[in-house]
């Protein structure tokens, strides 16, 4: 008779934050899109029944994971310059959608009430406010970064090229822009096949423009 080894740890007991994390973890590598609770419970092991005593429903689970990747997000610091601190949070935030391909969309189009999100709009207005914005102005400010962040992120996720082939494709492509209906297009290609411009859009340089364009609306405080 074999006998058991008394080191052997019992399995972690199913809970909601490791529901909500393998479900993360699915929406990442298949896309939120092939996110269900039969696939959830699969990637866990368990009957999807078991999921129920854990989770709601499916838009529970997104709710849950918008929350999760949130929460890696950098909150902005009170105690920080407010530029230093939007631009931390903008390039933090980019970077975290970047790692989940889906969650640009979710966080547009769902209303997102979780503790990470209310934290996060809490000390993004907290910070617009001490540096002097109302919180009308504070709130249009917010929303004009984030629209940067999301449509910025949205375009890298989906743009047909990667960045090594700009100057190939242009190279490939400047006979449809001919000089004479499209000079200025046609200029801008031949500086890229040249290599005197690399063509590559610059988060941080639409970032700038907006945080130095705002500085206009807020009180000197």
């Amino acid at each position: 008779m074999t006998k058991k080894n008394s080191h052997t740890l019992p399995p972690t007991p199913l809970s909601r934050e490791k529901v909500l994390y393998a479900a993360m973890c699915l929406a990442d590598e298949e896309g939120v899109e092939s996110l269900s609770m039969r696939k959830l419970a699969q990637k866990l092991g368990i009957k999807a029944m078991s999921l129920y005593n854990h989770v709601t429903n499916k838009d529970d689970i997104l709710c849950g994971i918008v929350d999760i990747v949130v929460s890696e997000i950098e909150v902005p610091s009170l105690e920080t310059d407010w530029k230093t601190a939007m631009r931390r949070r903008a390039i933090s935030a980019h970077e975290v959608l970047l790692r989940h391909p889906w969650a640009t969309m979710a966080l547009m189009s769902q209303m997102n009430t979780g503790s990470a999100m209310l934290r996060y709009v809490d000390a993004t207005l907290g910070c617009l406010c001490k540096a002097g914005f109302s919180f009308e102005m504070a709130d249009r400010a917010w929303n004009a970064i984030d629209s940067h962040i999301y449509g910025f992120t949205l375009q890298e996720l989906n743009f047909p090229l990667a960045t090594t082939e700009y100057a190939e494709v242009a190279k490939n492509f400047v006979s449809f822009i001919p000089a004479d209906q499209y000079p200025y297009l046609n200029q801008l290609t031949h500086h890229v096949i040249a290599g005197r411009y690399d063509g590559i859009h610059d988060f941080e340089f639409g970032l700038e423009l907006i945080l130095n364009g705002l500085d206009q609306f807020r009180e000197k405080v």
